[in-house]
């Protein structure tokens, strides 16, 4: 038991410090995109450019943190050779990266049609091959459970990223307009160096690492990297394909207008992480339980629920939320919030659904269905954003993630058929849509406005509440 509970708190400690730090990173939306910092189109820039940076990052690691996890947990292989194994294959792919990205910064900023921002292309490239090479030592400490050490390390790269973006945009106000946007990579690339130089301590000594091993290791990868790749197509290739399906003159602008926007549901994003950090443990652990599908559907209920609560509150309220992105150059694009929140609440209902290829060890599935989202994103970005500009991008997020839960449901019930109550699923969604749509159909401003929209936020949540005290009593 004492084991079990050492365990759920090093949990914890990693999941809450992942999702503290995503949280404050997100913080700093309203300081680039306030009035006088960063235009719609310099936001753009670093949109499209972080977007590129996400695809990066999965080849640089190449699925080697958990590579490294199934490996150094056989009985027949040195923890220590297979750390060391993965920690240098990622080293050596990353500073071949980086020393490609220096002989070839303006070519690969011409390919991604930034011709002017090869500076800036470069100091990304540093900071996403340093970033790669603290995989493996970060991932070394969860291992060794060292989870205050994690959190610590974590905290550096936040920590300087915050306060160097305090310093030149807020308190000090030394931005500099002729240096604009390359003072997020200047401060992205400084805490990316940080971390790095904290973590040098943790590197293997380079005779441990074996060459014998390295192939299974590869082999073991490949098709997690696969899987990761299209994860990052579905997440974030709307942002990079933007660029070159829009017109060049607005563009950038209409990439700001977007990144921006999407931020609004950041909500439903951060419980979704928070879901993911408890639910796994979760289910394995009651997974031979007499009414274990029983309860999963009951937690599908109440997962929904929350989520579409979630959306109201920024739905009901987001002439409020809004002013979280202070230039109002930016409001144009907030037609997206309420199509993007939904597409994020699809995505945890898939994430909540994946119990059923973990459980039945068909993972093979999980890969797949990525896949055919990537694939599902890709046709629909390409269909929509010609005619429609983000909203297309939008629209597409949205499919790929209805179709995906949808598709996970037909193929997990064959498998692991889990009782989920669609119809009362559906009814959280449909309805609170429809409480949204209807309060925007009601011509009232001020204070009988909030107080209407108070009293709908209310009555959805006493309903959830009613309808799911069962599990609500028993959290």
């Amino acid at each position: 038991m004492s084991a079990l509970r050492n365990l759920a708190g090093q949990t914890a400690i990693y999941g809450l410090s992942s999702i503290v730090a995503r949280f404050l990173n997100f913080l700093l939306t309203p300081l680039y995109t306030s009035k006088g910092v960063f235009a719609p189109e310099e936001y753009g820039i670093i949109t499209s450019l972080y977007a590129w940076a996400a695809f990066i990052t999965v080849v640089l690691t190449f699925g080697m943190e958990t590579t490294f996890f199934r490996f150094a947990h056989r009985k027949e292989l040195d923890a220590k050779r297979s750390y060391a194994t993965a920690f240098y294959s990622v080293a050596g792919i990353s500073v071949f990266f980086m020393l490609l990205s220096a002989l070839f910064s303006d070519g690969m900023a011409n390919g991604i049609r930034y011709p002017e921002q090869g500076s800036l292309v470069l100091m990304l490239a540093i900071a996403l091959g340093l970033d790669a090479m603290t995989a493996l030592p970060m991932a070394r400490l969860r291992n060794d459970n060292r989870p205050w050490r994690f959190v610590f390390v974590n905290a550096v790269n936040v920590g300087v990223t915050i306060a160097l973006s305090l310093y030149f945009f807020a308190y000090a106000k030394r931005y500099d307009p002729s240096i604009g946007v390359e003072y997020v990579f200047i401060i992205n690339l400084i805490a990316s160096a940080g971390k790095f130089l904290v973590l040098v301590p943790q590197w293997p000594r380079l005779v441990a690492f074996d060459k014998a091993l390295l192939r299974p290791m590869l082999a073991f990868a490949a098709p997690l990297a696969i899987a990761g790749l299209a994860g990052m197509v579905n997440e974030t290739a709307d942002r990079a394909v933007l660029k070159y399906l829009l017109p060049e003159s607005i563009a950038d602008e209409q990439i700001g207008i977007y990144g921006a926007c999407y931020k609004l549901s950041i909500l439903i994003t951060l419980f979704i992480q928070a879901f993911r950090m408890g639910a796994e443990p979760f289910f394995f652990s009651h997974a031979n339980e007499k009414d274990s599908k029983e309860t999963f559907a009951r937690i599908m209920n109440m997962f929904v629920a929350v989520c579409m609560t979630a959306f109201l509150v920024v739905m009901l309220f987001l002439d409020l939320f809004k002013w979280f992105i202070p230039n109002p150059a930016y409001h144009a694009g907030l037609s997206v919030v309420p199509i993007l929140m939904l597409a994020n609440v699809f995505l945890g209902i898939y994430y909540n659904q994946s119990v059923w290829y973990k459980l039945t060890d068909r993972t093979r599935a999980g890969s797949t269905i990525s896949i055919v989202g990537a694939i599902i994103t890709l046709v629909c970005l390409f269909a929509l954003i010609p005619g429609m500009g983000y909203m297309g991008a939008a629209w597409a997020t949205l499919i790929c993630y209805a179709s995906m839960a949808i598709i996970s449901y037909f193929w997990g019930q064959k498998h692991y058929p889990v009782p989920y109550n669609v119809s009362r699923v559906l009814l959280y969604m449909a309805g609170a849509v429809l409480l949204w749509w209807g309060c925007e159909q009601l011509p009232m401003e001020g204070g009988m406005k909030y107080a209407l929209r108070t009293s709908v936020l209310a009555a959805f949540v006493a309903l959830a509440w009613w309808k799911e005290r069962r599990i609500f009593a028993g959290l």
